[in-house]
């Protein structure tokens, strides 16, 4: 994992307060003449377990000097682009997420993240000197060889990672602290490979370290991006942000007023400026305009207990005019990435308005930090007594469930870069109630047919409408965070299946992998078989007029087109379809009229004569006034008649009018008459007929089960 020399088009970019960057030269030196006599740290590590203690003071530092050793001999006479030795990488990668707080065994793997991947040191040898653990993390953010895979290997490498970070999220923190430390260094490469790494690194890293919350590393990865791909933008928003650290701002006036404030009140609080990083002042100039002194960082407030923070905003908005609009409570209701914190803002008398944060010390190491704050999912807390508790698992959020899900599905690595790009470009994540009381995690702007296939996964294909909050609704109605959604599925026996227009409806990769890999292997849509107890036909003999031959299909397999629901006694013609099988039409379906005219030979078929009559399914048309409760009305009569509801939809009103469409199995094709007959007798109701084509799914209609 490579990186190169300083960027200098991000030299300029804010760093995160605390410690400064080390001098990379200074520390090769150190990492080249430092002592690494067994039982002594050695000096080129110093950094790293200064900053490790500051977060874990009892820990162990035995396994980073085993493993700097290790890490040092065999990347010994490995030099970088930028010309420091190779092991100043790692040193640097984890020197990062020692200060984010990562535990000794993330640091471990770190020191050694490289070794597999560039050195002759074997993951056997990880795993016999370090443990199984370290011996994953260090095969999790291993790449795969571009030999063996080709221009395969980065997406199948990225999909080996999230595979490993399905079952140990401390994988991914890795992977982040070394592509940003990649990124700060990537000057001495050429500019378009420059421009491909950040590509990548905007639509793949940035959004996995957002889910993640590792907003600290979120932000410096941003502007690092935003240095790269937009230059000029870049270079106007250092210079205004430079205009405006060289004059005194507001922002210190009012945070000494709101420490003045919770003094009086009795809160324990320190109050903080957090400066804006580029991006974000970027983002706001292009929403406000012209930017005040204000706009150009934030006041953070940090209290002891959860309480106090909302003491803090009580008191703020008694003694400050609260912008109300602004106010986001993200500790009643964390985001899926873990933060927590109450949003605010106020304004003072000369209109200037602060933004604020309100967020105890611990919601603020998670904040920044995220995961990497959570320690060792692997660890078991323990209750009062003693007892096991529970395990502290924070690596399967929905999100990368979902993700998790929809890869094993994925067809090629191409699919799967576009689908894994297309899915962290969701900037929300909403959460739906099922009626069992389950919950699914989708996107934000997630449809009903998004939640049949994260509930029911190939299942869906049956789905035949939705319930949203106890109301029909069409499949292609969009979910609202807190909905409660029952998805309706027909019975498998109805060879019911999905509409490539659900396609235009859903925003998750596993919904749209298993409706195109269903619409490929089906290309003549849904049909329903013809063998018992389905209607049964008999293909006559004919001649194809191009082809010139006698040819004999007595033993084809025959199936009814689901577009015109054919059913006896109605004329009838059929066309063979790929794989040999025979599909049957009513005459008057606009579907023969197609292929006839493609120059497609009918087929002749006859309805067959049967002893005793059997289920059948057909689509019927009910045109009706506009009423209350006339939905309700003629599902009762459809229902009473024996015939089961397979799908339906309803059009918008249309002056005063509106159209059904039934999708119905009955018993058998006998009942036809005396259904049609009970659903013209529904008041409102004055026409009932034959449907020909199908009713489009999500088109403005709504489901029925």
């Amino acid at each position: 994992m490579s990186a190169e020399a300083t960027n200098p088009a991000t030299s300029g970019a804010p760093r995160r307060r605390g410690r400064p960057r080390l001098d990379l030269r200074r520390l090769g030196l150190a990492a080249l003449l430092g002592s690494t006599s067994r039982g002594r740290l050695p000096d080129a590590i110093g950094h790293v377990a200064e900053a490790h203690r500051a977060h874990h003071a009892d820990a162990d530092l035995e396994p980073l000097r085993r493993a700097y050793v290790l890490a040092e001999s065999s990347h010994r006479g490995q030099m970088r682009k930028s010309g420091e030795p190779y092991i100043t990488h790692p040193l640097a990668v984890t020197l990062i997420l020692a200060e984010l707080g990562a535990e000794t065994t993330t640091l471990t793997a770190s020191l050694l993240h490289d070794t597999v991947e560039d050195t002759e040191v074997t993951l056997d040898q990880v795993r016999e000197e370090f443990g199984e653990e370290v011996c994953y993390l260090v095969d999790g953010v291993t790449k795969l060889e571009k030999v063996d895979y080709g221009a395969a290997a980065e997406p199948e490498t990225f999909r080996k990672m999230l595979v490993a970070t399905g079952n140990d999220v401390r994988v991914m923190s890795i992977k982040l602290a070394d592509r940003l430390h990649n990124m700060r260094t990537l000057g001495v490469m050429r500019p378009e490979k420059q421009a491909r790494i950040a590509k990548v690194t905007r639509d793949v890293l940035i959004p996995l370290a957002e889910r993640l919350g590792v907003q600290a590393l979120k932000s410096e990865l941003e502007d690092l991006v935003f240095a790269i791909l937009h230059p000029e933008e870049y270079e106007q928003t250092r210079a205004l942000v430079a205009r405006n650290s060289a004059e005194p701002g507001p922002l210190a006036d009012i945070a000494e007023d709101f420490r003045a404030v919770l003094r009086e009140a009795g809160i324990s609080a320190e109050v903080l400026i957090r400066p804006r990083h580029f991006v974000s002042v970027h983002r706001s100039r292009i929403k406000r305009g012209e930017l005040r002194g204000a706009d150009f960082g934030r006041l953070l407030v940090l209290v002891n207990e959860d309480a106090d923070c909302y003491g803090v905003l009580g008191e703020l908005h008694t003694c400050f005019t609260p912008v109300i609009s602004e106010f986001k409570d993200f500790i009643a209701a964390p985001k899926f990435n873990l933060y927590q914190s109450l949003h605010t803002a106020v304004a003072r008398g000369d209109g200037e308005v602060a933004e604020v944060l309100i967020r105890t010390h611990q919601m603020h190491k998670v904040a920044e930090a995220g995961v990497v704050a959570l320690g060792n999912p692997y660890d078991y807390g323990a209750d009062e007594d003693g007892a096991d508790g529970e395990r502290i698992d924070p690596t399967r959020p929905g999100w990368l469930s979902r993700l998790l899900d929809w890869q094993r599905s994925a067809p090629d690595p191409d699919t799967f870069w576009s689908s894994l790009r297309e899915e962290l470009a969701q900037d929300r994540e909403i959460t739906v109630y099922r009626p069992d009381g389950g919950t699914l995690g989708l996107p934000a702007g997630a449809s009903c047919v998004d939640a049949a296939y994260a509930q029911y996964g190939d299942d869906a294909h049956s789905c035949i409408g939705a319930r949203v909050n106890g109301r029909l609704v069409t499949l292609s109605t969009v979910l609202r965070d807190g909905d409660t959604v029952h998805v309706l599925l027909a019975p498998p026996e109805t060879g019911s299946g999905p509409d490539a227009e659900w396609l235009d409806h859903t925003r998750t990769p596993a919904a749209r992998i298993a409706i195109g890999r269903w619409l490929s292997s089906h290309p003549e849509g849904p049909v329903v078989a013809a063998a018992a107890p389905r209607p049964q036909l008999t293909v006559e003999t004919v001649r194809p007029v191009a082809a010139g031959a006698v040819v004999d299909l007595p033993h084809a397999t025959v199936r009814l087109a689901g577009c015109c629901t054919p059913v006896p006694p109605d004329g009838i013609t059929a066309f063979t379809v790929r794989g040999g099988a025979v599909t049957v039409h009513r005459e008057e379906c606009s579907a023969v009229e197609r292929m006839t005219a493609d120059g497609r030979e009918p087929v002749a078929v006859r309805w067959a004569e049967l002893e005793d009559t059997a289920e059948c399914r057909v689509t019927l048309i009910a045109e009706s006034f506009g009423r209350p409760h006339l939905l309700a009305d003629l599902t009762e009569a459809i229902a009473m008649e024996g015939a089961a509801i397979v799908s339906a939809t309803v059009e918008p009103p249309s002056e005063g009018r509106v159209r059904h469409t039934y999708t119905l199995q009955l018993p058998d094709s006998t009942g036809l008459p005396g259904l049609m007959r009970a659903m013209r007798k529904v008041p409102g109701v004055y026409d009932v007929g034959r449907g020909k084509e199908p009713a489009a799914a999500g088109q403005g209609h709504q489901g029925l089960g």
